[in-house]
């Protein structure tokens, strides 16, 4: 068993709470929009919001990866689909949208404790399918190596990605450790490459997949215990 030099950890849903901040990110756009027109607002929820940014990633896939171009474009077709067609209005929502996804993303209580500590024993890297930078999520200078998936036109659980991971990482699959909460994309994806994978549970879900985690917590706190094993 070759000891570990490197941990990735997956960002949205892992070191932050993502869908709580888009949900709230969204609200903000719709008291914004309610200023500007009150009749465009009145047309709209936030789970509209979200139905249609998620068909237009669906309708780009392959085609554009930049995360941030795809929600400007879901604003956009979301005026059009009320009937309200407005590119000018669209960006300015997009700003506000933008604005807050990013300034009121917080890690969760656990991360910046144990991060630090790991990291002082091991290069810790962020591999994720989304668009949160360590710099604006108040982790700048934690990780020795950040893979986004925008970056590379590749997403999670794809084996590419990872192995783009390992080379950033400097290491060999053996020697990486990939923690994430997304059955599929973070477990699934790691033991496709011979990565050893914690699977992240904060809500204690039941795995109904046949995917199998090599390990499973509750909480970040669980980890180093885990990598004492590995030392």
């Amino acid at each position: 068993m070759k000891k570990i030099k490197a941990i990735s950890f997956d960002g949205d849903g892992t070191l932050w709470d993502f869908k709580t901040v888009m949900r709230q990110s969204l609200h903000h756009v719709l008291v914004e929009l309610e200023k500007l027109d009150g009749e465009a607002a009145a047309r709209l929820d936030v789970d509209k919001m979200i139905d249609i940014r998620n068909k237009v990633a669906l309708e780009l896939k392959g085609k554009v990866t930049n995360l941030e171009v795809i929600r400007r474009e879901a604003f956009r077709r979301t005026l059009i689909d009320i009937g309200k067609a407005n590119d000018d209005l669209a960006e300015l929502l997009n700003a506000i949208y933008l604005k807050h996804r990013f300034e009121d993303t917080k890690p969760y209580d656990d991360v910046l404790p144990v991060l630090r500590e790991l990291g002082t024993k091991y290069s810790l890297g962020l591999l994720s399918n989304g668009n949160s930078y360590p710099e604006r999520t108040g982790l700048s200078g934690i990780f020795k190596f950040v893979v986004f998936s925008q970056d590379y036109g590749i997403e999670k659980p794809d084996p590419g990605i990872f192995q783009i991971a390992l080379n950033k990482a400097q290491c060999a699959s053996q020697e990486l450790i990939h923690v994430g909460d997304s059955l599929v994309n973070d477990i699934g994806g790691a033991k496709s490459v011979g990565v050893k994978c914690v699977w992240l549970n904060r809500k204690e879900i039941t795995n109904s997949t046949y995917i199998s985690p090599d390990f499973e917590i509750k909480s970040l706190k669980e980890l180093p215990d885990i990598l004492h094993s590995y030392s």
